[in-house]
């Protein structure tokens, strides 16, 4: 599963097309590297062949632009100008009020907002002068204060490239993520450098970035929707107390789950019973993913049990109890209360080694079913099948290697940056692992990607 040509991995891609019924419609891009861009390529090979993440995506993306063009509709035709006018002219004048009184800025501002004229017929683009902490006169634009700042979220970028994918007049080929990675590096630091980076780090951080985003655009609908205008920027967020009614932050509608979480999100049980009052403590915990530990010549399915299994908290690891109000030893276990429609597995193969102060690649050997038929709260069945599995490649976790294998339309292919190749699915069983720990580099199954089949038994 080693490196290869662009070119030579289309042609062969291009003739698999022929003699498969992949439908005329679906793209197959490799990604290319922009310096150890892997872990990043790998993941969103996964993520865009995620059909029910990807028609999700683009669905609120349609939506949004729906949205906005309504709105704009409304104001070209004046519909509840005055009001609006008023509104944000309210808006101004409660931020700016505050921020005075709070004595974090001094003077006045002229009364003029974005699309309304002022007293002496200025325009939306015055400028008022207002003086800071030293009584110098600076310029600040109005304007400023109530609209959204315009910049690349997680949310915009990854639905461009999707589009961007999907918009191929050529079934194959491979294009530069150059936007998306710039804006992966703009919005966290941890994956700014050119360094090895680890993809189950960058899956976690992309679904809840895109969650938040898509919660903060749901309820800026919303807010345009009422004729409202968005809410204080971060900076102003604590002079949200306007006299505009219904814009208090905090009695805002609280914000609904995004389609993140309707795919992605799980929820786990985290019980423990004291084994002196056997008082049973419950609490659930919601994942996008799923971490489990390995174990060498094991499958999935029993490293999952694992998972559920019953241990002992005793010595320092006792657990408080509220019955007894002291610290008990205890049992505790992990129940799967309900399972997610997508559920990613995060297999723990970088261990921690204490003696050496550094983390070692656990090379164990363990299989990954094509289904996997898991139980749920209420002895309810839930058959996956799996369609991507994100692979690393090396030694060790500070460098390496990333792949991912992809089931596309009953076809497995290989996406190894801007190359893409088919392959057998007999071949998956050459990232199960080693039956032996030695320390060499191999391929091994890092990222599981199933999907819910609907048929609960």
């Amino acid at each position: 599963m080693g490196n290869m040509s662009s070119t030579n991995s289309t042609n062969k891609l291009d003739k698999a097309l022929l003699s498969t019924s992949l439908p005329e419609d679906e793209r197959y891009y490799g990604l290319q590297n922009f310096g150890n861009t892997c872990y990043c390529n790998s993941v969103l090979q996964a993520l865009y062949f995620c059909e029910p993440f990807r028609n999700a995506l683009l669905k609120f993306s349609r939506n949004t632009n729906s949205t906005q063009m309504n709105t704009q509709n409304n104001m070209n035709k004046g519909y509840n100008t005055n009001n609006n006018n008023q509104t944000l002219r309210n808006a101004v004048k409660g931020v700016v009020g505050t921020m005075v009184g709070n004595g974090q800025l001094n003077g006045s501002v002229v009364d003029s907002v974005p699309g309304t004229v002022g007293s002496a017929g200025e325009s939306s683009e015055q400028q008022s002068n207002v003086l800071d902490g030293n009584g110098n006169a600076s310029s600040l634009l109005v304007g400023e204060m109530i609209e959204e700042r315009e910049e690349e979220t997680m949310l915009s970028a990854l639905t461009d490239l999707f589009k961007q994918i999907h918009a191929q007049k050529k079934r194959t080929g491979s294009l530069a993520p150059k936007s998306f990675v710039d804006t992966l590096r703009k919005n966290n630091e941890l994956f700014a450098s050119f360094m090895h980076q680890d993809a189950h780090e960058f899956l976690n951080f992309l679904l809840n970035d895109v969650a938040d985003c898509a919660k903060r655009e749901t309820l800026a609908r919303k807010r345009r929707a009422m004729g409202l205008p968005p809410r204080p920027l971060k900076e102003t967020r604590a002079f949200s107390n306007s006299n505009v009614a219904g814009m208090e932050e905090e009695e805002e509608e609280p914000e609904k789950d995004s389609f993140v979480h309707e795919l992605f999100e799980g929820k786990l049980t985290n019980e423990v019973r004291c084994l002196c009052c056997e008082t049973i403590t419950r609490r659930d915990e919601s994942f996008l993913d799923l971490s489990i530990d390995v174990e060498q010549n094991s499958s999935v399915t029993s490293c999952l049990k694992s998972f559920s299994a019953k241990e002992m908290l005793r010595c320092h690891e006792k657990f408080f109890c509220d019955t007894c109000n002291t610290l008990q030893e205890a049992e505790r276990c992990l129940r799967v209360k309900s399972l997610p429609v997508i559920l990613a597995l995060h297999l723990k193969r970088f261990k921690f080694v204490e003696n050496f102060q550094k983390f070692k690649k656990l090379s164990y050997r363990v299989v990954f079913p094509m289904e996997l038929r898991l139980t749920e709260s209420g002895d309810c069945d839930k058959l996956f099948e799996l369609f991507a599995v994100v692979v690393h490649v090396g030694s060790g976790p500070n460098h390496g290697h990333y792949v991912s294998l992809i089931k596309s339309h009953q076809q497995w292919l290989l996406f190894d940056d801007d190359c893409v190749e088919p392959k057998d699915e007999s071949e998956l069983q050459n990232v199960f692992g080693l039956t032996q720990d030695v320390a060499s580099s191999t391929e091994t199954g890092y990222i599981l990607f199933y999907n819910s089949v609907n048929n609960t038994e």
